[in-house]
């Protein structure tokens, strides 16, 4: 974005030096011509043009406004980083792009070593998807490693990418583990029903151990009983009551191993 404004400025300069560089300079054509004839001539275009043309330039380079109209995130962050973003704060900036405003996002960044900062976003939110934006909220960011107080909320639509991260924290965090990433991945994808709930009473990074009696179904209609522990955020408990039917998946060898799987902003 920077480049882009820099770029228009030394054009702007470029264009309205010239023509006050050709009036000075300008030797009239004739003894009867008016003074003042260099001022008037086609090149009073060209800082007509320059002025007209620098506001609308910095009005659609401006932070998350670019994005908002590509629907694409900007040159500098498309190849940054992939990270977590909890949504610390948010509030509007007065900036709105076809009555659509601009928010100004405060976020805790877990980056892709694990490292926690803080930093900040600037995007255009759809009215009707504005009351979703809220403090606690897990977004997938790009940052840059060697600039870590601005960041742009993941527009690649890189699913894949935004789950590897996802993966990577809660690992780090102890709240699963390869082999249960592995049997999410590989295993029969499978409806559970909820028999029963209880707390351990084990907390782990905010998050709550309980463990589930489940009923899961098998491909040819039987079905089977099962116990499960996961830790969960105090939002997800409601996800996980007895009576609820979750997704889940298992790996046929072992039907006492079955992961269930949650809404990431339940």
């Amino acid at each position: 974005m920077k480049k882009i404004r820099s770029t228009a400025l030394a054009l702007g300069a470029a264009a309205i030096g010239y023509y006050v560089y050709h009036a000075v300079t300008y030797v009239p054509t004739s003894e009867w011509e008016p003074a003042g004839m260099g001022w008037l001539g086609v090149e009073m275009a060209l800082p007509i043009i320059a002025l007209t043309l620098i506001p609308i330039v910095f009005a659609f380079t401006g932070e998350g406004i670019l994005s908002a109209l590509t629907g694409r995130n900007s040159a500098e962050f498309r190849d940054g980083l992939t990270g977590l973003g909890t949504v610390r704060s948010v509030r509007q900036t007065g900036v709105t792009v076809n009555d659509q405003p601009q928010v100004h996002v405060e976020f805790s960044v877990e980056g892709s070593d694990g490292k926690i900062f803080h930093s900040s976003a600037k995007m255009i939110v759809p009215l009707t998807e504005l009351a979703l934006l809220r403090a606690g909220v897990v977004l997938p960011v790009r940052y840059l490693p060697g600039r870590t107080d601005k960041v742009e909320v993941d527009l690649s639509g890189d699913a894949a990418a935004a789950q590897h991260a996802m993966n990577e924290s809660l690992i780090r965090k102890g709240i699963t583990t390869r082999h249960k990433l592995d049997i999410a991945e590989r295993g029969i994808a499978t409806q559970a029903v909820v028999q029963s709930l209880s707390v351990t009473g084990n907390i782990r990074d905010g998050h709550s151990e309980v463990e589930l009696g489940l009923v899961a179904t098998r491909p040819d209609g039987s079905s089977f009983a099962t116990r499960v522990t996961k830790f969960l955020a105090p939002a997800s408990v409601g996800h996980v009551q007895v009576g609820r039917v979750l997704r889940a998946h298992y790996l046929p060898e072992n039907e006492s191993e079955v992961v269930i799987a949650l809404p990431v902003n339940a």
